[in-house]
């Protein structure tokens, strides 16, 4: 088909992403080199650029903005606690009110909190908490897992980092994970491979037993992935088998972003630590881990200061996680996240019927990934070219969606509309039209 697409105005976007990379350090998220956007503001589930033109945001900061961009009980909430005190680690309102609604949410006993800013602090923090329990020190990962970019949660990256940077901690271990999107046979057939690859990783390769494994309950940087049902709660099984403490790390599944409370609850799975973060406090930074009296009394963790964090918890951060937590609840954003999610992955699946260009489509909620293949039989990836000339397409048609990969991964904010997710089919429809008459 034809593209005639207008180009839209950038000059005043053009100018200031480069003149902000004359000074900035290379290594920002991809989705920010390729766009060169330069935003202005953001309204609900939309972003404007410094030219005034608009866009539909599916992506959310990869999973961030719970709440969408500048909502007024938001904006509210830290305006009044800016003017108030905003640092400190003493008790305040906002953090006494933020834990006590935590443990009312969270899955069994798990009701003790501690508060962070970034993910992988928050897992390392895990990693640090189970260590202190069981007495043990090896971890057990996934492949295909994302928990971090520093030194404490690499190993847990099947990214060969040791080769690229030097040595990382010994002890950590990675194992297949239930990935039905590259797996040939049935989805139990996927995860009962996994657990005994599981058990052979354990066995083989961990000193002693494990102090814990950790995993995503859906892979997010591997492209969304959905592992079998049943998957978590066989894994949950071994943990326990052998005595070590599951870690399920929810920094994108919780809070709402996969249709319920927490991606564990899909598998009805209770784990012994949880770690959060990202759409928490839609746009702040801030992490936490959550896990049961017993567990969190464990030394050297409980020592005074010995899991405190400078920013972690303080009643600016308390304040955002507060109110998006409340919104969440109010406007009953995780119900909005199934019906408009299904509403999505139905249309994605539709499109499939007619685009052979669009496979694998998948999700819980507003957590949703399908992949750009080449052969749709073989299920071949497209090229990373095509698939970055696919992104494009969809940014100058109003969408932004993190497609430059074949495994394209959807989550945008908890407050998308069902009008505006069939206005996203449309022009992933469009997109896909015109990447297959350019071949």
């Amino acid at each position: 088909m034809a593209d005639d697409l207008q180009p839209r105005p950038r000059a005043k976007t053009k100018a200031l992403f480069d003149e902000e990379h004359q000074f900035i350090a290379p290594g920002l998220q991809t989705i920010a080199l390729l766009s060169e956007l330069a935003i202005e503001r953001g309204a609900g589930a939309t972003l404007t650029d410094l030219d005034g033109n608009t866009y539909l945001d599916l992506n959310a900061g990869v999973s961030v903005a719970s709440l969408g961009h500048a909502h007024p009980a938001y904006v509210a909430a830290l305006t009044k606690q800016l003017g108030a005190v905003s640092v400190g680690s003493f008790s305040s309102q906002p953090r006494a009110e933020l834990v006590r609604l935590i443990a009312t949410l969270t899955p069994g006993e798990l009701n003790r909190t501690q508060f962070f800013s970034g993910g992988a602090e928050a897992v390392e923090a895990a990693i640090r908490l189970a260590r202190s329990h069981t007495k043990r020190t090896d971890i057990v990962g996934f492949t295909g897992g994302f928990h971090g970019k520093t030194a404490g949660v690499l190993p847990l990256s099947d990214v060969d980092w040791k080769s690229l940077i030097g040595p990382l901690p010994a002890g950590h271990h990675l194992a297949p994970y239930a990935d039905p999107t590259r797996f040939a046979g049935s989805e139990d057939e996927c995860r009962e491979h996994a657990i005994k690859e599981l058990r052979r990783v354990i066995e083989k390769e961990v000193v002693g037993t494990p102090a814990a494994i950790v995993m995503e309950p859906i892979q997010g940087t591997a492209g969304n992935i959905v592992p079998p049902p049943g998957f978590l709660r066989d894994v949950k099984s071994v943990a326990q088998e052998y005595g070590a403490l599951l870690i399920a790390d929810e920094m994108i599944t919780g809070f709402g972003r996969t249709g319920r409370m927490f991606g564990c609850s899909h598998d009805e799975v209770v784990p012994d630590i949880m770690t959060l973060g990202k759409g928490i406090a839609s746009g702040y930074p801030v992490s936490a881990l959550v896990s049961t009296d017993e567990i969190m009394a464990a030394k050297p963790f409980s020592l005074p200061s010995a899991s405190s964090s400078s920013y972690g918890g303080n009643p600016l951060a308390a304040a955002a996680a507060l109110v998006t937590i409340q919104t969440i609840l109010s406007d009953k954003l995780v119900e909005n996240s199934a019906s408009v999610g299904r509403l999505l992955r139905d249309g994605l699946a539709a499109l499939a019927t007619r685009h052979r260009s669009i496979a694998n489509v998948r999700g819980e909620g507003l957590l949703i990934g399908f992949d750009l293949v080449a052969d749709r039989e073989t299920k071949t990836l497209l090229p990373k070219e095509r698939c970055i000339a696919f992104f494009k397409r969809c940014l100058a048609d109003g969408l932004i969606m993190m497609s430059y990969t074949p495994r394209v991964r959807v989550h945008p904010p908890l407050i998308l509309s069902a009008e505006q997710a069939n206005s996203a089919l449309a022009i992933i429809d469009r997109g896909l039209g015109v990447l297959e008459s350019d071949r």
